[in-house]
């Protein structure tokens, strides 16, 4: 065998060791409250005052013998210097995610590691959602927001839209989430909030965010010689989510109120940075900024859970690179290959060249043409420093 055989062995046989690793840690199987509506009723009857006491999935791997795991790889096998250091930056990330999953639900531990994996808000990005908020959003009781559909009834209006999508997937029903709805990666599987009930425009919104970007990506990943496209680049979470928000601006669907939530996720994150606890967290968004209180109660959720989740400020950052990108003129597929990173794009498009990764199969319904309609919703997204 020569030697570009056994570096090219060693690329194959490293990538499929770490997502054999990755499939164990998929962050929000873990990161999600078990006890959410249980802790609502309390933390309301509470006033507002007494932080929820929130508990977590148990883990489910040796975190010792995992970090070992990753840091084993022969990496200095791979030969191709671009792809020996994506390959390090993967096992970076990951132990670093690792890191996250042991310690949720410790507080500043929790928190300080999800810092490292995810950062938190600028002075800039915080300015972005202030900016937001001085737009008027539609009227509340618009016919397009009121709730209809339960979680069953909204499941086939998923299998109705995914008909123009060349791949199955599975649907379940959970309620011990702060999401309404998310796809989980590894097992191809959509879940539903069956607590919720379902308006027309959030269906609008999660078929094209859920199925349109998130559940493509995940097939597309599938698709490649390499596996890291379906297991994930590092810092893929802002491009993806960019992305899915993205696809709700070109369906149409996205709303100056939609706008407004990705804006007070903002907020709600910098309050950790700030040392805000849950209920400081909260009574900023019910009280300061007049946002009802299911809303201002689930965003808290979802930003204090663990001890600290700081991913949520990346849909804003995330939805302004998308859109300048595709603004500037260039094609969105190859960020449909996989749960893949805007700042990799010129690695893929060379893995692509030298048949490590094929171009995207399924490509997002939405981005076929801008049926955006609303000069507002233009007119904030040019106007994002």
């Amino acid at each position: 065998m020569n030697d570009s055989n056994i570096a090219s062995k060693a690329l194959f046989h490293i990538d499929t060791y770490i997502d054999n690793l990755v499939k164990r840690i998929e962050l929000l199987s873990y990161v999600n409250p078990t006890n959410i509506e249980e802790e609502k009723s309390r933390f309301f009857a509470s006033k507002y005052f007494s932080d929820p006491i929130f508990t977590y999935p148990t883990l489910g791997f040796d975190k010792f013998k995992l970090h070992r795991e990753f840091f084993t790889q022969a990496i200095e096998m791979i030969e191709d210097e671009e792809l020996k250091n994506l390959y390090e930056e993967i096992i970076y990330f990951y132990s670093g995610l690792v890191r996250c999953i042991e310690t949720v639900g410790e507080g500043k531990k929790f928190y300080y590691n999800s810092l490292h994996s995810f950062g938190t808000p600028t002075e800039l990005d915080v300015e972005n959602a202030k900016f937001i908020l001085h737009f008027d959003e539609e009227e509340k009781d618009a016919a397009i927001f009121e709730p209809k559909y339960s979680a069953k009834e909204s499941e086939e209006q998923f299998r109705n839209f995914s008909k123009q999508y060349d791949f199955t997937y599975q649907i379940e029903f959970s309620n011990k989430m702060g999401a309404i709805a998310m796809v989980l990666n590894n097992s191809k599987t959509l879940v539903l909030n069956e607590n919720h009930t379902f308006s027309d425009n959030e269906m609008a919104v999660l078929t094209n965010h859920e199925i349109g970007v998130h559940m493509v990506t995940t097939m597309n990943g599938l698709l490649h010689p390499l596996k890291i496209f379906s297991h994930g680049f590092p810092n893929n979470v802002e491009s993806q989510e960019g992305l899915a928000v993205f696809s709700e601006y070109m369906s149409g669907s996205l709303t100056v109120k939609r706008l407004k939530e990705l804006a007070y996720r903002v907020l709600a994150v910098d309050s950790l940075a700030k040392g805000y606890t849950f209920s400081k967290t909260f009574r900023l968004l019910h009280n300061t900024y007049d946002l009802d209180r299911e809303t201002a109660f689930y965003i808290t959720v979802r930003v204090h859970r663990g001890g600290g989740f700081t991913k949520d400020y990346l849909y804003l950052t995330g939805l302004k690179k998308v859109y300048d990108y595709y603004m500037q003129g260039h094609d969105l597929s190859l960020l449909l290959t996989g749960k893949v990173s805007l700042e990799y794009i010129d690695t893929i498009k060379d893995m692509i060249a030298k048949g490590y990764a094929v171009e995207a199969k399924h490509l997002t319904a939405a981005f076929s043409q801008n049926n955006n309609t609303n000069k507002t919703i233009d007119f904030i997204l040019n106007s994002l420093k």
